[in-house]
């Protein structure tokens, strides 16, 4: 896998998704401190807000960022969006009301619902060989993973020296250093298509996507991944911290077991993809997913939560999670031409975000209404529903194409 990195282009902008990633992950942590300090108790509001600006900024300003995307070189693109964030982050420390707070995060996440797809779009053009394409995105998610452990880890270092607020300096650094790894390479960018109106842009990547199978398919696949995964990253710290009453470690142990489970799909996934169809990969991912919510729901209903059967199911939660989302990029990749990637992936990032912002509600009202049990039963139904329109929309034929 990290023979792709011999690519300098390539090694310049996977290098760039991990510093920025870092810087991001920094971002995290200091803004949970940053609004505690500001609303106290009502922090858990402020961050729900936060995370529902974050969503609404992509689902909303990728498709319209995607739609002018080659209009403008990559690089420059690229670099500008990336400056846009370390303003944003630059200003954080010095806000004193919340809304501050809002309005910042909403431009940060903005540049950020921008910058994604144009990025992700443009790793096949770098890496036009589709088994080397895998590598790269196996290599991304890797990246994600990692990052889930090493920023907080990195991040708890820092605040025994120094105070949350300096946690934001690191992620100015992050983008400024993503933007100046950017920069150093040359990029290809597409000869824009022919002119078009505004709305044709804006719509094309979507209309693109819901008119090709397999993308139609991959749509019910993210809603499966973001139910189970809503279920983990909402649910893991009532259940570990209240259900099972275990300590602040323990709850970075069942992510780090979440994460664990992501890799060794990342890990194995190159080479199984190359003998494998994405189909039959993706739907198995997905129905590990679903299996695993419907056994840790039989298990608490019949034994009572434990520790170890929690560490497990999110081991094989995270295990069908990355089979679901690392081979996406492939079938991206393969639906439209160089000129329309970018909006295509930013139709992507959008519908799927659009998946989290329906899961993350959900997750959180069924866990607090009726239980963990009948939340895990409640988003495995959802997870199923989305397997379904994958089987219905995208056919075997269509799958080896």
């Amino acid at each position: 896998m990290l023979d792709i990195l011999a690519e300098r282009t390539y090694r310049h902008l996977f290098a760039a998704q991990v510093v920025a990633l870092l810087g991001t992950g920094l971002a995290t942590v200091a803004l949970g401190l940053l609004a505690y300090d500001l609303a106290g108790e009502g922090a858990s509001m402020v961050l729900g807000t936060v995370f529902t600006i974050k969503m609404v900024a992509y689902v909303g300003i990728a498709p319209i960022a995607g739609a002018f995307a080659d209009r403008v070189p990559r690089r420059a693109f690229l670099v500008s969006l990336d400056l846009v964030r370390a303003c944003a982050a630059l200003a954080l420390p010095f806000v004193t009301e919340v809304w501050q707070v809002y309005v910042l995060i909403f431009a940060l996440q903005s540049a950020s619902a921008a910058f994604a797809p144009t990025f992700q779009a443009t790793i096949p053009d770098v890496l036009p060989d589709e088994a080397r394409y895998t590598r790269a995105l196996s290599l991304s998610r890797l990246a994600y993973d990692l990052e889930n452990i090493l920023s907080p880890t990195l991040a708890a270092l820092l605040l025994a020296v120094m105070s949350y607020n300096a946690l934001f300096l690191g992620t100015v650094a992050g983008f400024i250093a993503s933007a100046v790894l950017v920069v150093s390479v040359l990029l290809p960018s597409p000869q824009p298509s022919g002119r078009r109106g505004i709305y044709d842009r804006t719509t094309r990547g979507i209309r693109i996507y819901l008119a090709t199978p397999r993308l139609r398919g991959l749509l019910g696949l993210n809603l499966a991944a973001s139910a189970a995964g809503a279920m983990v990253l909402v649910n893991s710290v009532v259940m570990v911290r209240g259900t099972l009453g275990l300590g602040e470690s323990a709850l970075a142990w069942a992510m780090f077991a979440f994460g664990a489970g992501s890799m060794v799909a990342a890990l194995t996934l190159p080479r199984l993809l190359d003998h494998v169809p994405d189909r039959k990969v993706m739907l198995g991912g997905a129905s590990i997913m679903i299996a695993t919510l419907l056994g840790l729901a039989a298990v608490i209903s019949g034994l009572g939560l434990t520790w170890s059967f929690l560490l497990l199911a999110w081991a094989l939660v995270g295990l069908g999670y990355s089979s679901v989302l690392t081979p996406s990029g492939r079938l991206l990749r393969r639906s439209a031409a160089s000129v329309d990637r970018p909006s295509l992936f930013a139709a992507q990032f959008a519908l799927s975000h659009a998946c989290w912002l329906l899961a993350y509600p959900l997750s959180g009202w069924l866990m607090q209404a009726f239980g963990a049990a009948p939340a895990l039963l409640g988003l495995a139904a959802v997870a199923s529903v989305g397997v379904a329109a994958a089987l219905r929309l995208w056919p075997v034929a269509e799958a080896v194409k």
